[in-house]
């Protein structure tokens, strides 16, 4: 029973990171500047099996950042656009699909859910067997 609550709660710790990640995807796509001078990069935090000190379950290994190329969008009065050359007008903007993203925290949200159930069904099934024995 334990192992079953350790393996939910592992999943609920990930999808926990993934829906801020993911939140913060969405806060940061109209960044043009960041502190590097670049626009915001989408991150992407990449799961790996096990609790992270070697049980059962999943944990957040690590977030990376996306090197897909920026966008460009035209947009002539934005204090980072392009002054001069071919791209004059042209502002860089994050690549972040706020669809892409939507989906990705309804699916988060959706699996944070399901572990909620199982741990619901794990404390209700061992109530009953604790029943029994009494």
């Amino acid at each position: 029973m334990f192992s079953t609550m350790n393996i939910s709660t592992s999943a609920l710790v990930a999808q926990r990171a993934n829906l801020d990640t993911i939140a913060g995807n969405i806060a940061g796509a109209q960044t043009t500047k960041s502190a590097d001078g670049l626009p915001y990069r989408r991150r992407i935090p990449l799961l790996a099996a096990g609790d992270g000190a070697g049980g059962p379950g999943v944990h957040v290994s690590r977030i990376v950042e996306s090197r897909n190329p920026f966008r460009m969008e035209y947009q002539p009065d934005h204090p980072h656009a392009i002054q001069d050359g071919p791209d004059a007008g042209m502002v860089l903007m994050p690549d972040i699909d706020y669809s892409t993203e939507m989906i990705n925290g309804m699916m988060a949200a959706r699996i944070y859910e399901a572990n909620v159930t199982v741990m619901d069904i794990t404390k209700t099934m061992a109530a009953a067997s604790l029943r029994m024995l009494a």
